[in-house]
């Protein structure tokens, strides 16, 4: 979204932590596609990509990103704002969602998810919810600096009763309430930091005249 046009469409890259094919996080993504407000535009990102990010390491990174780096880290870069489906496994959330995002912090000083306005959701089978998961990728957006909605929180438990029969359509109507606020408030938040930007570059350039 240009700074000079807030008035346009925010797009918004979804990101899911699962790589099995029928994940509920990733339907999830599609339902945030599906109950997203008109001046949103999601895009999810590819499974298959994600899939063959390879493991962390340092000494190929000094050598350039893999190519499925490259790729995610571009994607990153172009979208306004990232919305991510977060599964929750053994109190935490994934490691193929950890993995990826340990490639495309780094180098911290041009990592794409720096000052990057996020959301937040998931789907479990459990009845939490994925709230720990959630809580733990919080601490990541701490050190990573992205900006993540704080309410409301969506977290869908019991995720076999919320979706269709074939595990690919949410149904549940207070889960689809609480998924369309949260893209409303990704919407207004994303905004939000794109006008204070245009405010901070505005001031910039003021000061810098006055000292001509």
């Amino acid at each position: 979204m240009a700074q000079n046009s807030l008035m346009e469409k925010v797009h918004v890259l979804g990101i899911g932590g699962s790589l099995r094919k029928n994940s509920y996080n990733r339907a999830l993504l599609r339902a945030a596609q599906e109950l997203a407000p008109e001046d949103i535009e999601i895009q999810i990102f590819d499974n298959e990509t994600l899939s063959k990010i390879p493991p962390y390491n340092e000494d190929v990174r000094q050598h350039g990103d893999p190519e499925t780096v490259e790729i995610m880290k571009n994607e990153i870069r172009k979208a306004d704002a990232l919305l991510f489906a977060i599964p929750e496994y053994n109190h935490s959330f994934s490691g193929v969602l950890k993995n990826a995002i340990d490639w495309v912090s780094r180098p911290a000083n041009d990592s794409p998810l720096n000052d990057k306005p996020i959301a937040i959701m998931g789907a479990s089978i459990g009845t939490g919810g994925t709230i720990r998961a959630q809580m733990a990728f919080r601490q990541v957006c701490v050190f990573t600096n992205m900006h993540p909605v704080k309410k409301p929180e969506v977290l869908v438990n019991n995720a076999q009763q919320r979706f269709d029969s074939d595990g690919g359509k949410l149904i549940d109507p207070d889960s689809r309430k609480f998924l369309a606020q949260l893209l409303e408030a990704l919407l207004d938040w994303t905004r939000r930091l794109s006008y204070g930007k245009v405010m901070v570059e505005i001031g910039e350039k003021n000061i810098a005249s006055r000292e001509k």
